[in-house]
């Protein structure tokens, strides 16, 4: 998918009226007094102009505030209540003038910790990375785009890799993260399989499909939502588990919203306007998956469409599920998942297992 950086435009809004008269009607006004031609010059220079309508539009979206939000990646139904708050006007009922951008190199999480955007998408595993250590980031998680992890592996159908057992002796696509690792290899031992009997190869740059298609890779980490309703769109067979299902230690949040510290201390009347209007934008997407859909392909036309559609709906039911309302967070399933991070010793220093997030916003 394309890069690009999409801005809010200033639309000024002009309204044109057109007078008429029936023969009823003039009889009428025959014994209406006649306006002078003072008094109508004098009406007509006091009467607002279609430039003066224009001017008050771009001064009261002057006066709006600019927040700039940086995704995880390029533009997908994750994001869709997003696009959807900006388009229907959500934000800027709350004096918000939205920009969404894509990340940068260093990610989501650097923009966000400069200060260098108000507010990002990320995932609590990733902010495990960068909230231990002495160059730890000052971020907060301030909502769950997702209520649970929705990720899980992908093989094709019928080659029994329909559990965490069947990968021994197939290949693997990895990324070689410890964290990522680690996870396979719980899940495979609890099944009573043998980690050392999978076959680690690079990833792919081909989309999941593809790679499985092409022989690429027997086994791949997808999003359940975008990958496995990708097979599925194009009636390509695959078997699929969540590692949610194997072992809940991995039903951590993925993806999430996060803000700087310094504006979830300082500007707390600020966040919870961005949050009310993004809750706004996604419980429209639950509610209308087709039109919300529609919204998101209109932000971004390399899209394929028939995937957006099928993953609308599927996340339609995913963004809030259980939750009493969208974006809160259970500690506990947040604590667990960051105390298996500490055991293992998967982050430079053990992290506190309360922090790192807040239901201030979303509760």
């Amino acid at each position: 998918m394309n890069k690009k950086i999409l801005t809010l435009a200033v639309a000024a809004l002009f309204s044109f009226t057109a007078c008429g008269q029936s023969s009823q009607e003039a009889q009428n006004t025959e014994s209406q007094p006649v306006e002078t031609v003072e008094e109508k010059t004098n009406e007509d220079i006091d009467a607002p102009t279609t430039e003066d309508n224009a001017e008050e539009e771009v001064a009261e979206h002057a006066n709006l505030r600019k927040v700039t939000v940086v995704l995880d990646y390029t533009p997908n139904t994750n994001h869709t209540g997003l696009y959807v708050a900006k388009d229907m006007g959500y934000y800027e009922a709350r004096g918000l003038d939205i920009e969404i951008v894509q990340p940068p190199e260093d990610g989501a999480e650097a923009l966000v910790a400069s200060g260098r955007a108000d507010f990002g998408v990320s995932y609590q595993d990733s902010m495990a990375n960068v909230l231990s250590g002495e160059a730890a980031m000052p971020i907060t998680a301030i909502a769950a785009i997702l209520q649970h992890n929705t990720s899980g592996i992908m093989a094709r159908a019928g080659e029994g890799i329909d559990t965490p057992k069947g990968l021994e002796g197939k290949r693997y696509s990895t990324w070689n993260s410890p964290v990522e690792l680690n996870t396979i290899r719980q899940v495979m031992e609890e099944d009573g399989g043998d980690f050392e009997k999978l076959s680690l190869i690079p990833a792919t740059p081909l989309d999941e499909v593809a790679a499985l298609r092409e022989d690429q890779t027997d086994a791949i980490w997808v999003f359940e939502g975008w990958g496995k309703v990708s097979a599925d769109i194009q009636d390509y067979a695959v078997d699929y588990w969540n590692f949610k299902d194997i072992d809940d230690t991995f039903d951590f949040y993925t993806p999430v919203l996060i803000a700087n510290n310094d504006l979830v201390a300082n500007e707390k009347d600020f966040i919870k306007d961005f949050i009310e209007a993004t809750r706004e934008g996604y419980e429209y997407a639950i509610a209308n998956p087709k039109e919300a859909a529609d919204i998101l392909l209109a932000a971004d036309n390399s899209l394929d469409s028939d995937l957006v559609y099928a993953s609308q709906e599927f996340l339609a039911n995913e963004y809030k599920a259980d939750a009493p309302v969208w974006g809160v967070f259970v500690g506990e399933r947040w604590a667990k998942y960051f105390n298996w991070l500490n055991e293992n010793e998967l982050v430079d220093e053990a992290l506190d297992i309360n922090a790192g997030f807040t239901n201030e916003f979303v509760e």
